[in-house]
């Protein structure tokens, strides 16, 4: 349960930290462009994780990267396509309409990889309480983007 917990804890701080990112993004855009906003933050990335590497003696755990399956190192380009359209939907519909819409799309992704046990990931039950989770989802984002 304490690992629960934990878990649940660092996943909602990464989602706050999602939020003030995006936003960020999407003030740098306004100066950079959405492409040059985007690759300003990969290589800020690029930097920041290489020096937390050499600072840890990290290498070691690169060794057996090229063990993985090859499908999960899409997830680069998906980094990009992600950091490009937050971006792209803050600086039309505000923080709050595309974080309710991103939070809505991650849940119902989540939902159809795990019930199918997608991606490598061990496969859990699609039940009726997910549903019901995913319909007061949509329900919820309806609520929070539509206009006054």
């Amino acid at each position: 349960m304490k690992e629960l917990i934990y878990a649940v804890i660092i996943a909602a701080i990464a989602g706050g930290l999602m939020a003030v990112q995006g936003s960020m993004n999407t003030t740098l855009s306004k100066t950079a462009g959405l492409l040059g906003a985007t690759l300003t933050v990969h290589v800020i990335g690029l930097l920041t994780i290489t020096a937390i590497l050499v600072i840890r003696s990290g290498w070691t755990e690169l060794r057996h990267v090229f063990e993985a399956p090859k499908f999960t190192y899409l997830g680069g380009i998906l980094s990009v396509a992600i950091i490009y359209l937050v971006a792209n939907a803050i600086g039309k519909s505000g923080v709050v309409s595309a974080t309710t819409a991103i939070i809505a799309g991650q849940v119902t992704t989540a939902v159809i990889i795990d019930s199918m046990g997608w991606l490598g990931l061990e496969k859990c039950p699609l039940t009726m309480w997910k549903i019901i989770g995913i319909i007061l989802l949509g329900l919820g984002t309806y609520l929070t983007i539509k206009p006054t």
